[in-house]
């Protein structure tokens, strides 16, 4: 079955078909759990103040923390992305559901290292996270000022490179270097990190599948982006990165 009839560019062509300031949306859901900035706050590890300037849409929302706060309330990213809740969503259904996508549509993503375009965000309750990412960071100093340390989640990726050079690099293995063509299947629960190793744009279609859960694996992230800029800038302790072990 052909989903799409080509890998969609990071544009921003397509605004019908995404939530660009997701903080509506937040405010209904936080509101639907019964739950104050406070306690939201204290599940994501977010500054009640982060969580009220994204809720009123005064600063952009990064992947990070859309995947920490969709952990705290408990539910799919792309529920954030969407527009506001006006009915309980539908029982996920396992047979028979198709989406497609045409060029330059999906949920955009932007943080320092990457730009990311969830793809079928329309289907909740999915076994894999597919998206395109364009790679910013160069260096792991410029990953960590941001991350504070390497990615992990349970579960496995799979990705291609569809355009220019990427090194891949791991806590447990040396760099790599993958060039247009090349694809690479991963535990990634190990730490990991891609770099942009050409001058030519790095982009690359991954996929990401939990273990042993039907959940979104982007439910597993902590708001690393935010932690890590907060110690690079010097700030209290509390907003530090907490590292996660190599194995869970």
């Amino acid at each position: 079955m052909k989903i799409t009839d080509s890998i969609p560019k990071m544009t921003d062509t397509h605004t019908d078909n995404r939530n660009s300031n997701p903080g509506a949306t937040i405010r209904a859901l936080r509101r639907s759990a019964d739950m104050t900035l406070a306690q939201l706050s204290a599940k994501t590890g977010l500054a009640a103040s982060t969580l009220s300037k994204l809720e009123a849409g005064h600063i952009s929302p990064s992947f990070d923390k859309l995947a920490a706060i969709s952990r705290g309330l408990d539910v799919d990213m792309t529920e954030l992305l969407g527009s506001p809740p006006q009915a309980p969503a539908p029982a996920p259904i396992s047979i028979g559901r198709r989406v497609v996508l045409r060029a330059g549509e999906g949920q955009h993503v932007e943080t320092r290292s990457y730009s990311q375009t969830y793809l079928a965000t329309e289907l909740l309750h999915k076994k894999m996270t597919p998206m395109v990412v364009e790679v910013h960071a160069r260096t792991m100093d410029e990953f960590l000022a941001e991350f504070g340390d390497f990615i992990r989640h349970p579960g496995e990726e799979f990705v291609y490179i569809i355009e220019g050079e990427v090194e891949f690099c791991t806590d447990l293995y040396a760099p790599i270097r993958l060039c247009a063509g090349d694809s690479l299947y991963f535990d990634s629960e190990m730490g990991h990190a891609y770099l942009k190793a050409s001058d030519v744009p790095c982009r690359i279609v991954a996929a990401a599948a939990p273990r042993g859960s039907v959940e979104p694996m982007i439910d597993t992230f902590v708001s690393m982006s935010e932690k890590g800029t907060a110690a690079a800038e010097g700030q209290p302790s509390e907003a530090r990165p907490r590292r996660s072990p190599r194995a869970k």
